[in-house]
């Protein structure tokens, strides 16, 4: 995405003038369906849905679920890319076992979650943990296995032990393209929570969808879809923010790698 600000409004266009376009659809073409909603009656939807409180409760339910199955992926994905990237020996006994596991959809594990755990948060933290694991050890073990050879020359010279080596030296130099992990992996949370939701948890927005489709109101479904939309683009909106703030230059660089 662009860092110039002058791309933030302009983003709009398409979205907006397709918007209309449909609006002018319904409108014009007196549209009636059981299946689809016009932009306006999907407005309405979703204002309707925040006045009751479910729209935000199941954002709620949603957002924990992604965040908590997001915190133990994420930790153990972190963990063993930085094992990875620094020990060879380390990257090659497990690579077979990485590449076996790594193709395996998250929502295939449902059937093996709901055995173990039922339904709920575990269920759906599980799916969570087990996609966004793989996205940040993957791409945590090539930022490090990427940091600069005489960095971690020094770094032996100075004969610093494993940790003192991640933190003063291997962390500050693989930070900026952890943090494209990590924001990739925040995205993958809220993807497979709603996927799971979806599939087989009853809670969140995902079964928000499902029962408003089997009830035949399409325009509730279509305003948690909306919302789900708008809230992964606020989520990465910010996350973008603070990275352009914490890595000024180097984001830009990292980015367009």
């Amino acid at each position: 995405m662009p860092f110039g600000r002058s791309a933030f409004p302009k983003g709009f266009i398409v979205p907006v003038a397709l918007l209309a376009a449909a609006e002018a659809w319904f409108v014009v073409a007196h549209v009636r369906s059981d299946t689809l909603a016009s932009p306006a009656a999907v407005a309405i939807a979703a204002l309707a849905a925040l006045r009751d409180g479910s729209l935000l409760r199941a954002t709620g339910q949603t957002l924990l679920a992604a965040f908590g199955g997001l915190a133990i992926g994420g930790a153990i994905g972190l963990a063993l890319g930085f094992i990875l990237g620094l020990l060879r020996i380390v990257d090659q006994l497990l690579e077979v076992t990485i590449e076996l596991l790594r193709p395996i959809p998250a929502v295939a594990l449902i059937p093996l979650t709901i055995l173990l755990f039922g339904f709920g948060y575990r269920l759906e933290m599980t799916c969570v943990a087990f996609s966004c694991a793989w996205t940040m050890l993957i791409l945590t073990r090539s930022a490090v296995a990427s940091v600069e050879g005489r960095l971690l020359e020094v770094a032996d010279a100075l004969r610093f032990n494993l940790f003192d080596k991640i933190v003063k030296i291997v962390l500050p130099a693989a930070l900026p393209r952890v943090f494209i992990a990590f924001r990739l992996a925040v995205g993958l949370s809220l993807i497979v929570a709603v996927t799971t939701e979806i599939a087989a948890n009853p809670i969140g927005l995902g079964y928000g969808m499902i029962i408003a489709e089997q009830t035949l109101h399409p325009e509730v479904m279509l305003a948690f879809l909306a919302w789900t939309g708008l809230l992964g683009w606020g989520i990465n909106q910010t996350l973008l923010l603070v990275q352009r703030t914490c890595f000024g230059r180097a984001a830009l660089v990292e980015e367009r790698r």
